[in-house]
């Protein structure tokens, strides 16, 4: 190594920063995540670094710079936006001894600024000697991905707890215990919103003496794969997948998102094409909770959101009669990413102000939704695995009176390489998704504005297709 990666203690030191612009407020901005002093030198400055003069968070001198300006600085960042006069101070702060960065000069830096990965007071830092920038930003960027954004918190309650594991837990137990803090239930509940029942777990299992049974119940995830496309999935969707030690999806999950998860996982198909029952629900309900009570940690995943359509309610309950803890990720729901695909917003205001899923196929005799009932001025329909019932949704939408020209977009494998989009009008919607294969699922989303004379219609609509 050219260079050597360490933390700087930073709190009540001065860090000097020479110059008044945008530069100069690029380091401005990293050092503000510390609790250092900053100090700007410079004739004048742009509207962000005064803003932080104006509120006590920094300091401006107007002085003359000399060596003394650099004495006991921490660091100081060079970035007047001259290399003349980037080279002239950087002399003048070397007189100092001081630890210096100029700003695009890696031959004037005695400390080169890494990618930061920031989960206060866990922090991850990136750094290629200067060679491959923009390596370093992609490395962060994954790295972002696989901490969740709570992370730091949760070390921080970690931290606070210490002194009392060192109390309650003996000696030889203590590494299990951190290991099933930051490993399992606790860091999992923590970083789904629930800070006391993460903080009550750490609690409880300090006054039992130790981590709980190994043979205790594992969890439930049931997870949003999304539309597809694997980079839509959450960053904690991600880190589910690679925390599961098996998983069940669905066929319309992308093989790409499997590739998300850890290797080792096991991978269980239950999918079932329309009309097939290989995977009734119930024998799904029954072989996730059985694998939770092995102590597995189990994902459920599902295509979009798993509350969208997605039987959600139905693996939850079963979770919850067996006594397990189950959680619930949510996705991107294939109608935001049907209409992210074509460009168009689900709504508008003055037209649409009301958004509604509704669903085109039901449990076997259960009576059909009023489409067209639903359909009121001012709103706008997603409608999901409509394709099979086109001709039924087709009637009720004109028995409602909405206008036969009124435009149908239909959108399949949306955010996927095999996207395919058509638009028809209303009157022709079950003839056209039989005339050009529309394949199912598909999602068909039209509109019923307040005002419909500025609706999308014609008295004569082309197809228009899109691969």
């Amino acid at each position: 190594m050219k260079t050597f990666p360490m933390f700087l203690k930073m709190a009540g030191r001065d860090v000097v920063i020479v110059g008044g612009g945008e530069q100069a407020a690029q380091k401005a901005r990293l050092m503000l995540k510390t609790e250092a002093r900053l100090i700007l030198l410079a004739p004048v400055l742009d509207e962000e670094l005064q803003a932080l003069v104006d509120t006590g968070r920094a300091v401006h001198d107007t002085g003359a710079i000399g060596p003394a300006r650099f004495a006991d600085a921490a660091l100081v960042f060079i970035a007047t936006g001259c290399p003349g006069l980037d080279a002239a101070v950087h002399a003048l702060a070397k007189a100092a001894g001081a630890v210096v960065n100029v700003v695009d000069q890696p031959a004037l830096c005695d400390a080169l600024t890494p990618s930061i990965v920031d989960r206060d007071p866990v922090v991850v830092a990136i750094g290629t000697e200067g060679a491959a920038p923009v390596l370093a930003r992609q490395i962060k960027t994954r790295i972002e991905t696989m901490l969740e954004p709570r992370l730091g918190e949760f070390a921080s309650l970690a931290g606070r707890m210490r002194a009392a594991v060192a109390q309650r837990v003996p000696r030889e137990g203590r590494r299990a215990f951190w290991r099933w803090a930051f490993s399992e239930t606790p860091r999992r509940m923590h970083a789904a919103g629930a800070e006391r029942d993460a903080a009550r777990a750490l609690k409880d299992a300090i006054a039992g003496g130790g981590a709980p049974d190994a043979d205790a119940p594992g969890v439930i995830s049931l997870v949003g794969a999304g539309p597809g496309s694997a980079d839509l999935l959450t960053m904690r969707a991600v880190q589910r997948l690679q925390e599961a030690d098996i998983i069940f999806y669905d066929r319309l999950v992308d093989p790409a998102v499997l590739e998300l998860a850890r290797r080792d996982a096991e991978r269980v198909y239950v999918g079932k094409a329309v009309g097939a029952c290989a995977w009734p629900q119930e024998r799904i309900d029954a072989i996730i909770v059985a694998a939770a009570k092995q102590g597995k940690r189990v994902v459920r995943l599902k295509s979009g959101d798993p509350c969208v359509f997605g039987r959600a309610s139905e693996e939850l309950a079963a979770a919850r009669a067996a006594g397990l803890t189950v959680e619930i990720v949510p996705g991107v729901t294939a109608a935001t990413a049907a209409a992210a695909s074509i460009g168009q917003s689900l709504t508008e205001r003055g037209q649409t102000d009301r958004l509604v899923f509704a669903t085109g196929t039901c449990r076997d005799g259960d009576e059909a939704p009023d489409w067209g009932r639903i359909l009121t001025p001012g709103t706008a329909l997603a409608l999901y695995m409509g394709v099979r019932k086109a001709a039924e949704i087709q009637h009720s939408l004109l028995e409602s009176g909405l206008p036969p020209e009124s435009i149908v977009e239909i959108i399949s494998a949306a955010s996927t390489v095999n996207e395919r989009h058509v638009s028809a009008r209303i009157d022709a919607l079950a003839e056209t998704i039989e005339i050009e294969k529309v394949p199912s699922p598909s999602i068909l989303l039209v509109r019923r504005p307040k005002h419909f004379a500025d609706a999308q219609c014609a008295d004569d609509v082309p197809l228009r297709l899109s691969a």
